[in-house]
C-alpha cells in the first residue's frame, strides 16, 4: 500500500555503504534487496536475524516477520552473530490459514499455489481450481503472516513514513477499466507496478468472477 520497498531500502543501503567507506576507504561492497542472485532468507537465518518459520518467512523474536531483508557483500569479514533457534514449536496457524493450501508441509511452500506468486510473478492465467479461495486479495497475500502469533504479539508500526498507505482500497471495476496512463500515474512508486496493468486487470477479472 505504500512506496515500493526497493526504492526505500536501496537508498538506505547507499547511505550505509557510503558511511562505511568514510570509516574505511578500502571498504568495497555490493548490495541487493531481493534483486540479485542471493538466497536472502537462508543468509538472514545464518546471520542471526531470526529463524525460518513454517510459512518460510524469517521470524525475529522482537519484531515478528514484518521486515525486509537486504544483503551487503563486502571485502571485510565481520564478527559472526549467533544463529537463533526455531521458536515455532507446535504452532500450525500459518498452514491452517492458507486458503490455497500453498504451505504443503512445514517450512515448504508450493509457489504454484501461493496467492502472492499467482497475482504478482505469474504471467499466465490463474488456474480455475483456486476460484473462491483468494479471500479478495488483488495483489499479493499476507495471510500466513497475519495469523502468525509472533506478529500478533509484537505489532510495531514503522517509523518510515514512505511505508505508510498511499493507495486506498481498489475497486475491481476501477481496475478493470483503468488505462495505461492512469495505471502509471496511480502506481508510479508502488510495488503494484511489478504486476503491470495487464496482470492487475487479470487479477481483478478473476476476483470478479468468483
Amino acid at each position: 500500500m505504500g512506496k515500493d520497498y526497493h526504492l526505500i531500502i536501496w537508498k538506505m543501503l547507499d547511505e550505509l555503504e557510503e558511511e562505511l567507506k568514510k570509516i574505511e576507504p578500502g571498504f568495497k561492497s555490493i548490495s541487493y534487496v531481493d534483486t540479485g542472485p542471493m538466497m536472502d532468507k537462508a543468509w538472514a537465518v545464518r546471520a542471526g536475524l531470526g529463524w525460518l518459520g513454517k510459512h518460510t518467512n524469517v521470524i525475529n523474536r522482537e519484531i515478528g516477520s514484518w521486515f525486509f531483508i537486504a544483503n551487503i557483500i563486502t571485502n571485510y569479514e565481520f564478527e559472526y552473530s549467533d544463529q537463533i533457534p526455531d521458536f515455532c514449536g507446535t504452532c500450525t496457524a500459518c498452514i491452517d490459514a492458507c486458503p490455497t493450501n500453498a504451505i504443503v508441509q512445514e517450512y515448504k511452500i508450493d509457489a504454484n499455489k501461493c496467492i502472492s506468486y499467482l497475482t504478482i510473478e505469474n504471467k499466465k492465467e490463474i488456474p480455475s481450481e483456486f476460484k473462491n479461495e483468494f479471500d479478495n486479495w488483488l495483489f499479493g497475500c499476507d495471510i500466513c503472516q497475519d495469523v502468525c502469533p509472533w506478529n500478533q504479539k509484537f505489532p510495531i508500526e514503522t517509523l518510515v513514513k514512505d511505508f505508510h498507505p498511499q493507495n486506498k482500497e481498489l475497486d475491481l471495476g476501477e481496475v478493470i477499466n483503468m488505462n495505461e496512463d492512469e495505471f502509471k500515474e496511480k502506481f508510479q512508486q508502488s510495488p503494484i507496478k511489478r504486476a503491470k496493468l495487464s496482470g492487475l486487470k487479470r487479477n481483478a477479472v478473476y476476483l470478479k468472477s468468483n
